[in-house]
């Protein structure tokens, strides 16, 4: 196994195990990226959170993937998403302690998603946010009156989070704002992952103008 990029970092329950991939050069922009429901199975190390990484990666960003409380080697217990919240918000510290001229952006799949949402538009470090997968049970309202620039990228079959029920979601939601749907794709974007790392760069670029 690469153990590569392996570090831990302190939060509000403890020790926070992590993996942080950094781009050759100065760090000019960084990432922080959610994984999904730790009840069932979801860790930094899941497909689509590590897509999302690489994403920002292959654009330049450093890229930090972390284990909520609970998870893996990071210290706690699940906290139902409310302790979650402050776990990002001690990654970002983390991060801005590294970097601390760089743009941070927030991405995150499915529980993960939810919660860097709820953090993302009250955060003014966040730059701009990437949520995949994000389920329909977790619509978070509190987006609605959010400015900062916003991907959802949700699979047309995705049992989770219907299409439908985002899209009406993301109709009142303020700009700048992108939704992409990607046929074909289930909840874990099994065999389109390619698209949906394509379309994360998409956004990079464009709202990097």
């Amino acid at each position: 196994m690469d153990l590569a990029g392996n570090t831990f970092f302190e939060g509000p329950a403890g020790s926070m195990e992590a993996i942080l991939k950094e781009p050759a050069g100065v760090v000019t922009r960084a990432a922080v990226i959610c994984h999904p429901h730790p009840l069932y199975g979801g860790t930094m190390h899941n497909k689509v959170v590590y897509r999302i990484a690489r994403a920002f990666y292959n654009a330049g960003f450093a890229a930090l993937r972390f284990n909520f409380r609970g998870v893996g080697k990071s210290a706690g217990k699940h906290d139902d998403g409310r302790g979650e919240q402050d776990d990002l918000i001690a990654a970002l510290d983390f991060v801005e302690s590294k970097y601390p001229n760089a743009q941070l952006w927030l991405g995150g799949f499915s529980f993960g998603a939810s919660v860097m949402l709820k953090v993302g538009c009250r955060e003014n470090r966040a730059r701009a946010l990437v949520a995949a997968g994000l389920p329909a049970s977790s619509i978070v309202h509190a987006a609605e009156p959010c400015e900062k620039p916003k991907l959802f990228v949700q699979g047309s079959l995705d049992q989770f989070g219907s299409v439908r029920d985002l899209s009406r979601f993301f109709d009142r939601l303020a700009e700048p704002k992108q939704l992409v749907v990607i046929e074909g794709a289930d909840h874990f974007f099994e065999g389109h992952l390619d698209e949906l790392e394509d379309a994360i760069a998409g956004f990079i670029y464009r709202s990097s103008a």
